[in-house]
């Protein structure tokens, strides 16, 4: 099925990890959160006890049945090298507390929703001082994919267009939202 999703980025104010224990959420506060991110983490976990929304955990490897569903519909056996999937991790949870990726989603699957907080860590730099526009990219995909993902099951990324109004600096703390939209279309029939 094609799959429109939308998306907003607003600035809400102006190393490789070493082996750590795998059921870790990730998604929950630690020492180098922001104010203003904690502040979003605790807004939103109001949401959840009202019961409209959920916190999502996030973990540094997906699951075994995640990984096992992605190689059955998508992946050509001759490029899958089993060998290096158990030490493969999740690219948004490759660092260390504090020094990449710190988000947190949250998901409302009445309304297809899913927004995510973020702050770069220093190891996320581009221009001094910046976060790095590829890192804004992956949080941005990892949004809309999540979205997807919890709509319609395992999905890829095929186009993604960032227009970047401005740079975002290091650890400032940013809101994304991606929200479903899904059209069925029939492929006998033209668009034009």
């Amino acid at each position: 099925f094609p799959l429109l999703c939308g998306i907003t980025v607003r600035t809400l104010l102006p190393s490789f990890a070493s082996e750590e224990v795998i059921d870790k959420d990730h998604a929950l506060p630690n020492p180098s959160w922001s104010t203003d991110l904690r502040f979003l983490f605790d807004q939103f976990m109001k949401k959840c006890e009202e019961g409209s929304w959920k916190r999502l955990p996030s973990y540094k490897r997906n699951s075994t049945q995640k990984f096992q569903d992605f190689k059955t519909h998508y992946v050509d056996p001759k490029l899958l090298k089993e060998e290096q999937m158990p030490g493969a991790q999740l690219f948004t949870r490759s660092f260390e507390d504090g020094l990449g990726f710190e988000y947190v989603m949250f998901c409302n699957d009445v309304e297809n929703r899913v927004v995510c907080f973020f702050q770069g860590g220093p190891h996320l730099q581009g221009m001094p001082g910046f976060t790095h526009g590829g890192a804004i990219a992956a949080i941005i995909d990892a949004t809309v994919g999540t979205c997807a993902f919890r709509a319609r099951g395992i999905v890829m990324t095929a186009n993604l267009n960032i227009n970047y109004k401005r740079p975002i600096p290091l650890e400032e703390t940013l809101y994304s939202e991606a929200t479903g939209l899904f059209i069925t279309l029939d492929p006998n029939k033209k668009l034009t």
